[in-house]
């Protein structure tokens, strides 16, 4: 356990981390700043880790690392039965199960970086077979694991490309030899051409060389139709059995379309579109937003320089001792809740200068972003035109050899020129390899001897320091060994006198906090016992006026006037019981006379509205001529 504990420390030390601890400061960290440290570690391989976990709850850090871990292939020591011990570890910042992590993460940081990049690209999104009914997911998922592969060919040449040891300096020898080279046959060719126009019956040979490019050509191409046909033909064969499966199931359910089973999936369907829309996508939304608006926050912030970051970084540090130092005399005078307050300030010091300088970085990354954007863009454009051009010059080409009846000419006299050079330039290195050869021989040689007898003094001496070296290699060792032994235990004493001095700590604290406890709670049953002994002098006086001031006089005169008042009201209630009768009687004679006033003014402007001259109205049984 200790060797695994140097280990982490020592690799948190150096690059990329620089933690700046020893073997007591981080057995004494505590569970969330051990979890930070192993968010770190994992934010180092995938840069999506990146993330103070303050910030986040537990269980979402928890399943954040746990599926990363899961992908990086880690598994905790002990059975299979352990995991749910390791997941509450993980929790709780357990340091028998974050320890182990740590030393497994800090082994291979190179091999788990690459294999998380590929993570991002090569777990493959499971897509049920409902889905893959329809043709358009159908061929979208295809076309997603046609581009996996390409994606695992591309990664497998690029790597190859970078273990072949290809440089740019080689490659831009290449081309410079390459241009030479050009230089060299078109020079040849014009002196092929020369000699060609003397040979009898040129022309017909370059007749026969064009047809025969143009048959190779035509082969080529038939070539690839076929292939295309045959992916062609696969493509359909696919689509028709997508289709007959299609059929297959829309029959079958055609077969059990009951009325009872088609409501059941419209109300299914309803309740999955309702809760997409009313709870999954309003959610989704909201934390958009709330991302959108911490980013803004953080780009809105002004950026600073290098010179800056430097001067805040050291003003912090010296802010940071005078604190410590200070904490340190609160700490001796009792006085632990401002030194609590303290420490809190400066975390969230740490905090605001880290956020600001993870913004300057992402608006110097965005940059160079941008920057590298514009000048593929740039190159891209250049090598569409160096391409247009070549393709001008050889459909130039190409037009003269036809206007000249040589059409083909320049492929022949290409390979011809290439031929005699690869000739010329192997007669040329097999001579030249072999003068070079028998004079590097005999230059060794001389060389051999003359080394040997230089060297023979200088390896009696080499010897003799040899075993003086290992002598003072063992010396080394062993002394090694019993520093190690000594610090170890002086150590492992420190840390326990620290422990005792920290529980001491917090006994003194628990018993302050006891004491002011119980001074409060004497103030108050002091503050009671002085009530109690004036309100029996106000009592017992013989003086009206102090009566009259104590508290019981006080409620007893509250008592007779709210009994008092009580009377009046049922007083009151008995009144309004015994009017309540004649006084109902009247209001519904009262609503009766104005129901019969309204219905008399309907009738009157009824009468009025119906009669008119020469009309006969019967009323009560008689007939009446209004003239």
């Amino acid at each position: 356990m200790s060797d695994q504990i140097k280990f982490i420390v020592d690799n948190l030390n150096k690059e990329p981390f620089r933690k700046n601890y020893n073997l007591i400061t981080f057995d004494s960290l505590e569970p969330m700043q051990l979890l930070q440290v192993l968010n770190d570690v994992l934010a180092e391989i995938d840069p999506k880790q990146v993330v103070d976990i303050r910030e986040e709850m537990p269980e979402q850090t928890a399943k954040r690392m746990l599926s990363l871990l899961g992908i990086l292939k880690y598994k905790p020591p002990g059975n299979a039965t352990d995991m749910s011990t390791f997941r509450q570890g993980l929790v709780i910042g357990s340091k028998p199960v974050i320890y182990p992590a740590l030393h497994w993460l800090l082994q291979r940081t190179d091999e788990l970086k690459k294999r998380a990049y590929l993570a991002r690209f090569l777990i493959k999104l499971e897509v049920p077979n409902e889905f893959l009914q329809d043709e358009t997911v159908a061929d979208t998922n295809k076309q997603y694991e046609e581009l996996m592969e390409a994606f695992k060919t591309l990664h497998k040449e690029c790597q190859q490309l970078k273990t072949s040891g290809f440089s740019t300096a080689e490659i831009r020898r290449d081309i410079s030899a390459m241009e030479e080279e050009k230089d060299q046959l078109i020079k040849r060719v014009e002196r092929l051409k020369k000699r060609v126009e003397t040979v009898q019956n040129h022309q017909q040979m370059l007749k026969i060389a064009r047809q025969l490019r143009v048959e190779k050509e035509r082969e080529e191409l038939l070539a690839q139709q076929k292939q295309e046909q045959k992916s062609q033909l696969f493509h359909a064969v696919q689509r028709l059995q997508r289709a007959q499966n299609q059929l297959k199931s829309m029959r079958h359910a055609a077969a059990d379309a009951k009325p009872e089973s088609l409501m059941k999936r419209l109300e299914e369907e309803i309740k999955f579109n309702s809760y997409m829309v009313t709870e999954k996508f309003p959610k989704e939304l909201e934390n958009k937003k709330k991302e959108l608006h911490f980013l803004q926050t953080v780009v809105s912030e002004p950026a600073m320089g290098h010179s800056d970051l430097l001067e805040l970084e050291s003003k912090i540090n010296k802010i940071n001792t005078e604190v410590n130092q200070l904490i340190e005399k609160k700490m001796m005078r009792n006085e632990p809740m401002e030194g609590k307050l303290s420490l809190y300030k400066q975390q969230f010091k740490r905090y605001v200068s880290k956020l600001r300088s993870k913004s300057t970085v992402f608006k110097k990354k965005h940059q160079i972003i941008a920057e590298f954007k514009a000048e593929f863009g740039i190159l891209q454009r250049t090598e569409e035109l160096l391409k247009q051009r070549h393709e001008n010059i050889q459909h130039q080409l190409q037009t003269i050899e036809e206007k000249k009846g040589i059409s083909g000419y320049s492929y022949t006299q290409e390979e011809l020129e290439r031929v005699s050079a690869l000739k010329s330039e192997v007669d040329e290195m097999k001579g030249r390899t072999l003068d070079d050869m028998s004079e590097m021989v005999k230059k060794l040689n001389s060389l051999v001897s003359e080394k040997k007898s230089a060297l023979a003094p200088v390896i009696k001496e080499l010897r003799q320091l040899r075993q003086k070296c290992q002598e003072l290699t063992q010396e080394c060792d062993e002394k090694k060994s019993q520093y190690d032994s000594c610090a170890a235990g002086l150590e492992s004493n420190r840390s326990k006198l620290e422990q005792e001095v920290r529980g001491l700590r917090e006994e003194c604290l628990q018993e302050e906090s006891k004491y002011h406890y119980t001074n409060c709670m004497i103030k108050n049953l002091q503050i009671q016992l002085r009530r109690a002994t004036d309100e029996m002098k106000a009592y017992v006086s013989s003086d009206q006026q102090e009566k009259r001031k104590a508290i019981r006089e006080q409620y007893t005169k509250n008592i007779a006037e709210q009994e008092n008042l009580g009377k009046k009201l049922r007083e009151k209630q008995k009144a309004v019981r015994e009017s309540h009768g004649p006084n109902m009687k009247q209001a519904k004679m009262w609503r009766d006379f104005e129901q019969l006033m309204e219905c008399k003014k309907q009738c009157f402007l009824k009468q009025q509205s119906q009669t008119s001259i020469g009309q006969v109205i019967q009323e009560g049984g008689e007939d009446r001529l209004i003239l």
